[in-house]
């Protein structure tokens, strides 16, 4: 019997590995069962091969990297730089939610440093938010689905938003029991790391991750290597007080008291 169902949901195969995956991993060990989608294929991912080579060959690295940290796979409905906000990719996306009947909902930061990532960020909230109004049809057609859903936003790639300001966490999660496996699963894009590897240097790929997973831990005072998470506003999703991420985890989330008291200072 598992705690719940989570389903983390991305732009591009590998988003999830370098921002999400640590915390996927705890909440597995949690009890919880995974799911994992990549909206768009992974088609812009080379300078060598074409559309089809590619687009084929991350279909299984995501494969891989899916089954390393142990979660369902939902295939993508796109190519990369072709996810916008429309009716057709919110039909398709909120399809996998209600298939789905996550608990946690995991999604990008909705600043960051390229349209494919915050718009990937609109259409899952979108469709969670969506999950049980029973006139919107979804694709494929689903009925509406009751219940809590909690979602929670990582931080952007490379921690800051398109204006280059820090991006700060709400809560803190402490990775660094599974950062071995995060990165493991993470190298399952072999064609990511190869082609950084020619322009960047020997597992640059690799060390960006785990540099700004250490990055997250310093600002946290109290971890080696951390994710950052900020919840979202409760309105038509949950309870205010619902924070199933934090509860699942234990000693492993440390909450951001400043943040939060950032939250509670009036306008004016």
């Amino acid at each position: 019997m598992t705690k719940g169902k989570v389903l983390a949901i991305a732009a591009h195969p590998d988003d999830i590995e370098f921002m999400m995956a640590g915390a996927l991993l705890l909440l597995r060990e949690a009890g919880y069962e995974l799911h994992v989608m990549n909206i768009a294929n992974g088609s812009c991912g080379t300078a060598t091969e074409d559309h089809d080579a590619i687009v084929a060959r991350r279909w299984l690295e995501a494969q891989d990297a899916a089954a390393a940290i142990g979660a369902q796979l939902h295939p993508p409905i796109v190519n990369d730089l072709e996810i916008f906000y429309t009716l057709d990719q919110l039909r398709k996306v909120a399809g996998v939610v209600r298939s789905v009947q996550p608990a946690i909902v995991l999604v990008q930061s909705p600043e960051d440093y390229m349209e494919d990532h915050m718009n990937a960020c609109r259409l899952a909230v979108s469709a969670a938010f969506f999950r049980g109004m029973r006139n919107f049809v979804t694709d494929p057609p689903l009925p509406p689905v009751a219940g809590n859903v909690t979602v929670y936003h990582a931080l952007p790639y490379g921690l800051r938003d398109g204006l280059r300001r820090v991006v700060r966490p709400g809560l803190y999660v402490d990775i660094t029991s599974v950062i071995d496996r995060k990165r493991a699963a993470l190298a399952c894009h072999r064609s990511q790391k190869e082609w950084l590897d020619h322009s960047q240097g020997l597992d640059s790929y690799l060390h960006a991750m785990e540099g700004m997973a250490a990055e997250v831990g310093a600002w946290s005072r109290r971890f080696v290597y951390a994710e950052g998470w900020r919840r979202h506003a409760h309105l038509g999703f949950c309870g205010p007080n619902d924070d199933p991420l934090a509860a699942a985890l234990g000693d492993h989330v440390l909450i951001n008291e400043a943040y939060e008291r950032d939250l509670e200072a009036p306008a004016f």
